[in-house]
């Protein structure tokens, strides 16, 4: 209906964009001559090159002889004293056409320029700059005429093409349980007024990255079948002083005139921030956005029948008004899946996927401890992409066991070339961080060992939990320091040297040294005090603050970490010296093949006859029991 009036602006601007370039083209176009000094053109005259010339405007134009492959033809002075020229050269060029050289000679009268093509090359200029600025304003308008309206809200109704409910939604059974009172309220309102119940007006879903809280929200207005109106919180700023707040306004405007809704504000970091958090302060536009956000969801207005989802990773730095009963009445967290969950989640995603008759989901969900929705969706994904490439018609575990190392670590990179030095350090690297390990009871086992390096890793060991843990014990945190610096201390043992492959190992460690002592008041001598400062830094709001401890604790904690880390060197290092055989045999057998699997490593550490097969990433994980 609309792509008519939509070609003939085309056309129209088409045709006004060719004339102003062809006046242009005819104003300031035209042949460019050789400008010459009076002295050159002078001396042109009395070396009888003047072939004919004429004055007009101020200019003299020259026709010369000579070769036109060569030389010019025709050049040209900016002569502005036509008497001056005459008395100078009137004899010269008087006789030289007596003479037959100078063929003829035409002096033009100067006459004014009309007004118009003095005023033209300015007014072309400024048509084409609000020509370009009516197209802008139109296309910002939507097409629609009445000029621009920043003040309507960029509203996406609907969950999009397919409908989503609660059976997309895995892995997170209570939370769902949470909404399904909204999602009641939504189909039958009357229940639950006449009892003088009153639903929430907003819900809050906080997580971490990736872990479905868009896909939640989706999936109850797909339930309720009401109408779902999402928006960004980034939608609502603008360059423009006042534009945010209207768009609030129209937004729950919108959404009264359709109630029961949904109101889904996806990212609402980005205008929910608190107020004051900048650096100088004061009411900028994003406040006002803020402030209006607050009256519309609990102000003097009625919102009836509207309810306000939005989602954040980011609950520290929200307005405390926005979180408070009245506005965001309940605050359900979004966590990553435990193995159960993850199961459910690859079911979902497995649907549409061709899966060989060997894949299993269960041993999958709990090789993937620590992966989100979004993660394990991925994996599916890239275990399919991988399978095509091979020309494979179905995602074999293969393929998934690829996907999974791509996923954790990045793409294999065996055509780095590496000198034949660092692959020996990356090995006995490898190798120290595996047998230390082996040798502390409280970690997770060895599943793999490779110095193939894969995204920024030169090489890696992974190490598999058994079965999921919402707690870390003191020892266990002190183990996982000392099986950090294992590959730091094989280095100085095999080489007598160090080298820079332990720096993200430092990192860790130092920073698990910090938590144990300043965080979880783990430390005897620094004593069962928190000392961390909560949630990382927020500009604006923590610019000021100080340390919730004095210099001379800061030192006692530095000195504290010292120790922590010292003494899980010495650990370390007396387990690599006990077993200096195990730690060269591994570094033999990895720069031979490179890959060490779970169980070519537990036979290597028994003792036993080390396979020469290796078994699939997924061969050694132990089913969870049913």
């Amino acid at each position: 209906m609309n792509s008519s009036p939509k070609r003939i602006n085309l056309v129209i601007y088409a045709v006004i964009l060719v004339i102003a370039i062809l006046l242009i083209s005819g104003l300031f176009g035209g042949e460019k001559l050789p400008e010459v000094s009076y002295s050159e053109m002078r001396v042109l005259f009395l070396k009888e090159k003047v072939r004919s010339f004429e004055w007009e405007e101020g200019v003299l134009t020259l026709e010369l002889y000579g070769d036109p492959k060569t030389e010019p033809t025709r050049v040209i002075h900016q002569l502005a004293d036509v008497e001056m020229f005459r008395d100078d050269l009137s004899e010269t060029y008087e006789r030289q056409q007596a003479e037959g050289i100078i063929e003829a000679y035409n002096f033009v009268p100067l006459k004014g320029t009309p007004w118009y093509l003095i005023i033209l090359p300015y007014l072309i200029p400024l048509a084409l700059l609000l020509v370009f600025m009516y197209f802008l304003m139109g296309r910002s308008n939507g097409g629609a005429a009445g000029g621009v309206k920043f003040s309507k809200a960029n509203v996406r109704v609907g969950t999009g093409e397919k409908k989503v409910t609660f059976a997309d939604v895995a892995g997170v059974e209570e939370e769902k349980q949470e909404l399904e009172e909204i999602v009641d309220f939504l189909r039958d309102p009357k229940k639950y007024q006449a009892i003088g119940a009153k639903i929430p007006k907003g819900v809050l879903l906080v997580g971490p990255p990736g872990t479905g809280k868009t896909l939640i929200a989706r999936a109850v207005a797909g339930e309720a079948n009401v109408q779902f109106l999402s928006v960004s919180g980034s939608d609502f700023v603008e360059l423009y002083v006042g534009v945010g707040a209207s768009r609030v306004r129209d937004l729950f405007e919108q959404a009264k005139k359709g109630a029961p809704s949904i109101v889904f504000i996806d990212e609402i970091d980005a205008v929910g921030r608190r107020r004051g958090a900048g650096l100088g302060g004061g009411n900028d536009e994003r406040e006002q956005t803020l402030n209006q956000l607050l009256v519309e969801m609990d102000g003097f207005g009625s919102n009836e029948g509207v309810i306000v989802m939005a989602a954040t990773n980011r609950q520290d730095i929200l307005d405390p008004a926005l979180l408070r009963p009245g506005r965001f009445d309940r605050q359900i967290y979004i966590s990553p899946p435990d193995v159960n969950g993850r199961e459910a989640i690859l079911k979902v995603h497995a649907k549409d996927k061709m899966l060989a008759d060997d894949v299993d989901l269960k041993v999958i969900a709990h090789a993937t401890g620590g992966f989100t929705g979004a993660d394990l969706a991925n994996l599916l994904n890239e275990a399919a992409l991988y399978s095509a490439k091979e020309n494979c018609p179905f995602i074999t575990m293969h393929a998934l066991e690829e996907s999974i190392l791509k996923v954790i670590a990045g793409p294999e990179k065996r055509s780095h070339v590496r000198l034949e030095r660092d692959r020996r350090i990356t090995a006995y690297h490898e190798a120290g961080h595996a047998v230390t390990i082996h040798f502390l009871p409280t970690q997770d086992p060895v599943h793999s060992i490779t110095i193939i390096p894969r995204g920024r890793a030169l090489g890696m060991t992974i190490s598999l939990p058994e079965e999921d843990t919402d707690h870390l014990t003191r020892n266990e945190m002190r183990e996982q320091i000392i099986g950090l610096l294992g590959g730091r201390v094989a280095e100085h043992l095999v080489f007598d040297d160090i080298s820079t492959g332990a720096s993200n190992d430092l990192q860790r460690a130092s920073r698990l040294a910090r938590d144990m002592i300043a965080k979880y008041g783990m430390s005897d001598r620094i004593g069962t005090v928190s000392y961390d400062n909560g949630d990382e830094i927020f500009v604006g709001r923590d610019y000021e603050r100080t340390k919730a401890y004095s210099e001379h604790t800061a030192g006692e904690i530095d000195v504290e970490m010292k120790r922590v880390i010292d003494e899980a060197y010495e650990k370390c290092e007396t387990i690599l010296t006990e077993h200096r055989d195990k730690l060269d045999e591994i570094a033999a057998f990895l720069l031979e093949n490179d890959t060490m699997s779970r169980r070519q490593f537990e036979a290597c550490m028994n003792g036993e006859m080390i396979p020469e097969t290796a078994e699939g990433f997924f061969d050694t994980v132990e089913k969870p029991e049913e």
